[in-house]
């Protein structure tokens, strides 16, 4: 299934993997790969209620075989999605990558090449930086789990500490799209806005993960979407195993409830 917003193009391929096209033809993708998302091979687990309700399964089918190597721009946000293979799949020859500057492959337990091995325009980003393109422009904005929050490991260390990835705020014709990435919600989510300079001055599409283990949970993020007041909400990282279920009608109808549209890539 396929979202369309304004004439842009939203396909949800599982897992973290989105990618986007606007009216020109310019394509988009984040965090693509891992768990086969892009090769496959992914059966996602059946969460356990999942076979006890024959109507609906809660669980996201699994990923086809994707080689479509059309991407303009692909964005990374932390070590967790920093999959080779899978930017290989996506991105042109000519694509511009852009990579968190904490990636680091030495420090990933999967079979990944190295960053300075990618054959593309690699740009690495820190929290806070501003990339211009030729169609628009991304930003990098902070992302991380609260270390009193539950999203911590049994020593009480964040899974996602503070400065070991990013979201991003992608604008691109007039068009904004804001990927929080692996994130409680925190204050910055707060001063997502766009510089007078940029076509539109409003949030048009916000992408949270809504499967609390490891991100925000689907409440939390409906109450995001309620106060960044976005065009279209659109849902990612839920039910791809068991730790990610969330429940995305009941997501869907809280952030409705405040007169914002929800869009939900969903193949079931």
């Amino acid at each position: 299934m396929t979202v369309t917003h304004t004439g842009y193009v939203f396909d949800w391929l599982g897992y973290a993997t989105l990618r986007l096209e606007t009216p020109d033809g310019f394509v988009a993708y984040f965090d693509p790969g891992r768990y086969g998302v892009l090769t496959g091979e992914w059966s996602p687990e059946q969460p356990p209620e999942a076979s006890q309700n024959t109507d609906h399964s809660t669980a996201h089918p699994s990923g086809a075989e994707y080689d479509a190597r059309d991407g303009d721009l692909v964005c990374v946000t932390h070590n967790h999605h920093y999959d080779s293979d899978g930017i290989e799949r996506v991105a042109h020859p000519d694509a511009t990558v852009v990579i968190y500057d904490g990636v680091d492959a030495s420090g990933i337990d999967r079979d990944v090449r190295p960053v300075s091995d990618l054959q593309y325009d690699v740009q690495r980003i820190e929290t806070g930086d501003k990339l211009a393109l030729d169609t628009g422009v991304v930003r990098s904005i902070p992302a991380y789990n609260d270390p009193d929050g539950p999203n911590t490991h049994a020593d009480g260390t964040p899974l996602h500490p503070r400065g070991f990835g990013c979201g991003y705020h992608l604008t691109i014709d007039g068009v904004s799209v804001f990927w929080p990435g692996d994130t409680d919600v925190i204050d910055a989510h707060e001063r997502v806005e766009l510089s007078p300079s940029d076509a539109t001055t409003d949030l048009s599409v916000f992408v949270p993960p809504i499967g609390r283990s490891f991100t925000m949970d689907r409440r939390e993020a409906a109450e995001l979407a309620a106060r960044l007041d976005p065009d279209l909400v659109l849902p990612i990282h839920y039910n791809t195993f068991a730790a990610l279920e969330a429940d995305s009608g009941a997501f869907a109808a809280d952030v409705a409830r405040n007169g914002i549209p929800v869009g939900l890539d969903e193949d079931w």
